[in-house]
């Protein structure tokens, strides 16, 4: 899958996340999440820079977006008790921050793995422990329409979340 075709999966997995900070009044959160999610869209294939790691392997797996995860929530942990964010300090004590910023990260590569999941070569969720591919099999990575259609259904994704979060 090309970029566009990942930016739109992010929004479209970014949508109810937003409509979620937007109802709860955290409109700034759900604006940092969702610049982090896009920013952030294309980072399994860092693995096309990385001599001897291939290309839909490691970084492409459940497990990746695990460790990305725990490198948000630990962003988020030292962030939060450093008081940046304006989150409180019982969000600090409960957790919830952490559990927040690991899904937000899991969710980012997550999505990505959905995108590429659409294409034949298909993904490997399960590494390392199984050698398994998954795929839909509906389009080519290449393929324009596919790709600008992800996009175009992933900003009408969020801006519909938005209206009906400001809105209800």
């Amino acid at each position: 899958m090309l970029r566009q075709g990942h930016y739109g999966v992010s929004l479209i997995a970014f949508a109810p996340v937003g409509f979620v900070l937007v109802r709860l009044g955290r409109p700034e959160l759900a604006f940092v999440v969702g610049a982090a999610m896009l920013w952030l869209a294309m980072l399994p294939d860092v693995d096309h820079r990385i001599p001897g790691v291939p290309h839909r392997g490691p970084t492409h797996s459940l497990a990746f977006a695990a460790l990305v995860g725990g490198v948000f929530a630990g962003v988020g942990q030292a962030l939060a008790s450093a008081g940046v964010g304006n989150v409180g300090p019982a969000a600090v004590a409960d957790g919830s921050v952490v559990v927040f910023a690991f899904l937000v990260g899991f969710l980012t590569v997550f999505a990505h793995l959905l995108g590429d999941a659409l294409t034949p070569a298909g993904v490997n969720f399960l590494w390392p422990l199984s050698g398994r591919t998954y795929s839909l099999s509906l389009w080519t990575a290449g393929n324009s329409v596919a790709n600008y259609g992800l996009f175009g259904v992933g900003v009408f994704a969020v801006a519909g979340a938005l209206y009906l979060a400001a809105t209800v």
